[in-house]
């Protein structure tokens, strides 16, 4: 019996995405189901009725949801086919998921205060993001990859730091998160994105800026 993975996504999630690069590294052959997120489908809700957001994966028509639990779903369940996400030492699988952690929990709103935030609050937001990009930086020092020679959690999780952060700050005319400021940073980015599996799942810019704009506009006309 052939194995049934869907995956229930939007296009402009960078959750969404990660799954995506996620389920190509391993190989995975899935179907992939467009949500319209202003009008959820009741298949969604019915998958996901804690959280009613995507991504959720499902498998043999059992629901994962939350991207970080479904990436670890992925390696758990595929572990024949291609190279590991999460590492095989113990010690290492916990830093991984430290920073995984970190980068969902603490930088990604840090980013968002720092876009999106009015007055104090984006000043507080970028002041926030600078100091966890320092710590970023400091991690990936020295490495081609978050994961060392093989792209891993680490990278598949901050990968909105390699594509989607510089498209919203030339949108937006911020400069806090530059070449010039986090070189490791930024070497890193370019190898990440230049990974085949991770190239071909990347949305064009052009159609990215178009949704900033759209959310940049719903905020100063809410404003």
């Amino acid at each position: 019996m052939a194995e049934e993975v869907k995956l229930f996504g939007a296009w402009g999630s960078p959750s969404t995405r990660r799954v995506e690069i996620a389920l190509k590294l391993k190989g995975v052959k899935y179907e992939y189901i467009e949500e319209d997120l202003k009008n959820k489908s009741p298949l969604l809700l019915t998958y996901n009725p804690v959280h009613k957001k995507v991504p959720v994966l499902l498998h043999n028509g059992q629901p994962i949801a939350e991207s970080l639990i479904i990436l670890e779903y992925i390696d758990d369940t595929w572990q024949q086919q291609g190279p590991p996400i999460l590492p095989k030492d113990p010690y290492q699988r916990s830093k991984a998921r430290f920073w995984a952690k970190f980068l969902d929990d603490k930088f990604a709103p840090q980013i968002w205060k720092a876009c999106w935030g009015e007055g104090e609050e984006r000043e507080k937001g970028i002041e926030e993001a600078t100091e966890s990009l320092k710590l970023l930086e400091n991690e990936i020092k020295g490495k081609k990859l978050f994961g060392g020679d093989n792209l891993g959690l680490v990278d598949i999780v901050a990968h909105f730091m390699a594509y989607w952060s510089e498209i919203l700050q030339q949108l937006l005319g911020l400069d806090f998160f530059t070449r010039e400021k986090y070189p490791n940073l930024f070497n890193w980015g370019d190898e990440f994105c230049n990974c085949s599996f991770v190239k071909e799942n990347l949305p064009p810019k052009h159609e990215l800026v178009l949704i900033f704009k759209g959310l940049t506009n719903s905020y100063t006309s809410s404003a």
